[in-house]
């Protein structure tokens, strides 16, 4: 991978970059494994994963009853969806979001004309690699905070930090700190797709939508020093011909978006295409986290749509509910009042 030291200074025009995409698709990140490494979608298969979303967005739309009954404990999937797509449709454990908030596009992506089975190109299964034995071991510490909610306190009966002790203990979309698609690399997610580049001669401004988030590229710079860390961390880029490349160092151990280790590194690949579209590109590397490398691409399609204020900070009520809500069930687990 390029680094710090391939930045020149710039001595001829580049592209500008500047302008707002829509990343949503349908297309899903890890390719299911029933596709094995297959990379592409029949025009079959694709008008068929289309039909099953508008089928499955007809019937959650639909109006409730309100004379329905209370949901059952531990939440349920959003109305119309099975209860095994709780978790990756916004439901929680405790209902969660519904349908009206959600959009995951109309289509699968093309790229070069091909109908993709997922974002991953690398591994050639499309999806993430095995996780390396420190990765492993973060991994099963950040689950033991964060198991499914049973209704009780189990973590007083443990030793070390609970998972509801405070509002720095909940994880970081919790906390409305950083969305789960703002990057690096930045993925398509359930909703809020949108992307706004604005390019200058030194920098490259990119806002995602999800969680108000805005990476900073410095171009033709040198990374920070290495002690100082970042959730999104420490982003320089520079021009290959047409391509913008971004190299990004420089992240805090565990608490990027990826769950990965301070070793991170990614370097991404922006260039402009057919009808103003862009091509995404990205490679991770992170030994401390997984046994290789990984890497992926799709398309950015241009839209006139704007990008809108995302106040999560505001509306977020449910943090006081979830350390209220985890105080009673210590009370209860404790024999208290």
């Amino acid at each position: 991978m390029p680094g710090a030291g391939n930045c020149t200074a710039q001595t001829k025009s580049v592209p500008d970059l500047s302008g707002t995409y829509n990343s949503t698709t349908l297309t899903p990140v890890q390719r299911p494994k029933e596709f094995g490494e297959n990379l592409y979608l029949t025009e079959e298969e694709a008008t068929r994963l289309a039909e099953e979303e508008r089928a499955l967005m007809a019937k959650a739309n639909q109006k409730s009853d309100p004379n329905r009954a209370a949901p059952e404990a531990g939440g349920s999937a959003p109305v119309g969806a099975p209860d095994d797509q709780r978790e990756n449709l916004g439901a929680g454990n405790v209902g969660g979001y519904n349908f009206f908030w959600i959009d995951r596009g109309e289509e699968a992506m093309r790229v070069d004309g091909k109908i993709r089975t997922s974002v991953l190109t690398d591994p050639p299964n499309g999806r993430y690699p095995a996780r390396s034995l420190q990765g492993s071991q973060r991994w099963m510490k950040r689950a033991r905070l964060f198991r499914p909610n049973t209704g009780e306190a189990w973590w007083v009966k443990e030793q070390g930090p609970g998972p509801y002790d405070g509002p720095e203990s909940l994880a970081l979309s919790e906390r409305c700190l950083l969305g789960f698609s703002m990057g690096p690399p930045m993925f398509p997610a359930l909703y809020n797709n949108y992307k706004r580049i604005i390019q200058t001669a030194d920098h490259v401004m990119i806002l995602v939508e999800m969680v108000h988030d805005a990476r900073v590229v410095r171009l033709n710079s040198e990374h920070a020093p290495a002690d100082v860390r970042k959730w999104m961390g420490d982003s320089i880029g520079w021009f290959e011909g047409d391509t913008l490349v971004v190299d990004t160092t420089n992240f805090r151990d565990g608490d990027n978006g990826l769950g990965g280790s301070d070793q991170l590194h990614v370097v991404e690949r922006f260039r402009r295409i057919d009808a103003g579209a862009l091509s995404y590109s990205f490679t991770v590397e992170d030994p401390g986290t997984w046994t290789q490398s990984w890497s992926g691409d799709y398309v950015w399609p241009a839209t006139d749509g704007k990008v809108y204020e995302y106040a999560c900070h505001e509306g977020n009520y449910a943090m006081g509910g979830i350390l209220r809500g985890a105080r009673l069930l210590e009370q209860e687990a404790l024999g208290g009042s």
